[in-house]
């Protein structure tokens, strides 16, 4: 059986019954839940390690129950919707979710999204003391203690604002950032100006991550809500 545990928050019956089949099969442990006061209960209950959570349920909206779990928990929390409009997508990031899938989906793509899900909680399990001072991503390396970032053992030359989207992207592995989220934290605002300047720094940013256009691609662009630093296998 898989150790991780996985709280499926679903009112639709056949999609709540489809998920659950899908992480039986694969061996992982599972809670349900048909509306959002159950589901915060099974939250503080059980601390399950991954949420998989419905926007439109019965009694509260998915964006405020994202919310309450964010006062006191940062366990990772995919959203899963029907609701496919960039805005509904941004509120739900920016309100803490890690990320969002929407409906209809494939069995396929809910469990890549898992292990995604899975590999970003072994990094931070495996312990802050080692993650602070050392990352390295396929052939990405980063030296945090000393402010240093290497693509295949050559140090690569950034700005400070570059080695700051950097870090960001590390610390956030796996995770969509909205645009909001990282102007807040990389310039402590958010504007039209701010967003075009991310823009900017991130083309220059992944220019020097992808020197080669057929190289290996560090950070993936979501059009219209933000960025992802994908996992590279060794």
């Amino acid at each position: 059986m898989n150790k991780t545990t996985i709280l499926v928050v679903e009112d639709d019956r056949p999609i709540r019954s489809l998920i659950i089949t899908t992480l039986k099969t694969h061996d992982y442990k599972y809670l349900a839940a048909e509306n959002g006061a159950t589901a915060l209960l099974e939250v503080s209950s059980h601390n399950p390690d991954i949420v998989l959570l419905d926007l439109g349920l019965p009694d509260m909206e998915g964006v405020d129950i994202i919310k309450k779990i964010r006062t006191w928990s940062n366990m990772p929390i995919i959203v899963i919707s029907a609701r496919s409009e960039d805005t509904d997508k941004i509120e739900a990031l920016d309100a803490g979710a890690d990320d969002y899938i929407t409906k209809p989906f494939s069995v396929e793509e809910l469990l890549a999204r898992i292990r995604v899900t899975q590999r970003r909680l072994s990094i931070i399990q495996a312990g802050d003391s080692q993650e602070t001072s050392l990352f390295q991503n396929g052939d990405l390396k980063i030296d945090y203690t000393a402010g240093c970032t290497y693509l295949k053992d050559t140090e690569l030359h950034l700005t400070p604002i570059e080695y700051k989207l950097l870090c960001l992207l590390s610390h956030n592995l796996g995770k969509v950032l909205t645009h909001t989220y990282i102007t807040q934290q990389i310039w402590g605002r958010t504007s039209e100006n701010d967003v075009a300047s991310l823009r900017v720094f991130m083309a220059t940013l992944r220019k020097k991550l992808q020197p080669d256009k057929n190289g290996v691609q560090y950070i993936q662009t979501h059009i219209g809500i933000g960025y992802r630093m994908l996992r590279i296998e060794s």
